[in-house]
C-alpha cells in the first residue's frame, strides 16, 4: 500500500480538536487545584488530600497525553515530508509511530476520563458520612 501525502495530513483536525480538549481539561483542573489550595490552608482534611492526590495524578495524565499528542503530530509532519522528498518507507514509519502515540494519548484520555469519576465518587461519599 502506496502512502499519500493526504494520509497523515488526516489526523491534523483530529489533534488540533483533541488538543482543545486536553487544554480545556487542564485549565479545569488548574482551577480546582487553586480552590483546594486555599481550602487546604485553611482545612487539613483527609476528603481534601484524597482530592489533591487525584488531582496530581490526572495533572500527569493530561501532560502524557499532550506530550504524547504533540509527538504524534510532529511524525505526521515528518511522514508528510517523507512523501514529499521520495522517502516512502521514513514516511510509513514515521506515520505508524504517529498513529500509535496517538492511541496512547487517547488511551491517557480514557484514564483520566475514569480518574475524573473517582473525585466525584470521593466527593459523594463524603457527603453520605454527613
Amino acid at each position: 500500500m502506496a502512502l499519500e501525502i493526504s494520509t497523515p495530513a488526516l489526523l491534523f483536525p483530529a489533534i488540533s480538536l483533541l488538543f482543545l480538549s486536553y487544554t480545556n481539561r487542564f485549565l479545569h483542573l488548574s482551577a480546582l487545584v487553586r480552590n483546594l489550595h486555599s481550602s487546604w490552608s485553611e482545612n487539613k482534611d483527609d476528603l481534601l488530600y484524597a482530592q489533591i492526590t487525584n488531582l496530581r495524578q490526572r495533572l500527569v495524565l493530561i501532560r502524557w497525553m499532550q506530550l504524547l499528542g504533540a509527538i504524534s503530530l510532529f511524525l505526521c509532519v515528518v511522514a508528510m515530508l517523507s512523501i514529499i522528498a521520495n522517502l516512502a518507507a521514513i514516511g510509513s514509519v514515521a506515520f505508524i509511530v504517529a498513529l500509535l502515540l496517538m492511541a496512547a494519548s487517547l488511551a491517557c484520555l480514557a484514564r483520566e476520563i475514569t480518574m475524573s469519576g473517582g473525585a466525584l465518587e470521593i466527593m459523594l461519599k463524603a457527603m453520605e458520612g454527613d
